[in-house]
């Protein structure tokens, strides 16, 4: 079973391409829900996390508040390293135990990690191939601002903290650029989803 790191910006399409690949069976392993998941129940990376960043975080009932975090966190590049120092190794111990239960259960040929931060984690090392999802910048930004829930400011700074979309490109096995219509997305990503599976 081939393991596949998919990966874009903000707002590059990236959940589009994941939902294509489930559908054409690959197996996908959302990490950023993951990663989501452990800061809500893993009181061990919780406790790590209030450590690290004090008690400005929590609310009124003594947890983690996301809008608070993310405001520290996203604020540069040395406190969102910090928080994910912390977070990483707990999804990359649930990346490898979900890879060996796909693994036993021969269902799938592909499995596939979809993961905002595949390169900056250093979790493309553990990959046989890494796909990138691309698309110019008004678009994402067209997307974000649609989507809702971050600010223009907010959406810059997070773009700010990602690595450029030329670094990524340079580093991928493969790039699907997202610039056009969703049925031109499809095709672009079903020619490489053949070629890797």
């Amino acid at each position: 079973m081939l393991k596949i790191g998919l990966t874009g910006g903000i707002g590059s399409g990236k959940t589009s391409v994941s939902k294509l690949f489930k559908k054409w069976g690959a197996y996908i392993l959302d990490a950023d829900a993951i990663a989501k998941e452990i800061l809500n129940t893993n009181e061990i990376a919780q406790g790590e996390i209030i450590a690290e960043f004090g008690s400005d975080i929590l609310n009124k009932d003594g947890k983690i508040e996301k809008q608070k975090l993310a405001r520290i966190a996203f604020q540069d590049e040395n406190h969102q390293l910090r928080l994910n120092t912390i977070i990483h190794p707990y999804v990359f111990l649930i990346i490898d135990s979900t890879f060996d239960e796909i693994l036993a259960s021969g269902k799938h040929d592909v499995f596939c990690v979809d993961a905002a931060l595949i390169y900056e984690s250093g979790a493309d090392t553990h990959m046989d191939y890494v796909v990138v999802v691309t698309s110019n910048l008004r678009l994402r930004t067209e997307r974000v601002m649609t989507r809702g829930g971050l600010t223009r400011e907010e959406f810059l700074k997070r773009l700010d903290l990602q690595w450029s979309d030329e670094d990524k490109i340079h580093m991928a096995d493969f790039v699907i650029h997202n610039n056009s219509t969703q049925d031109d997305l499809a095709k672009e990503a079903k020619k490489i989803f053949d070629q890797i599976s």
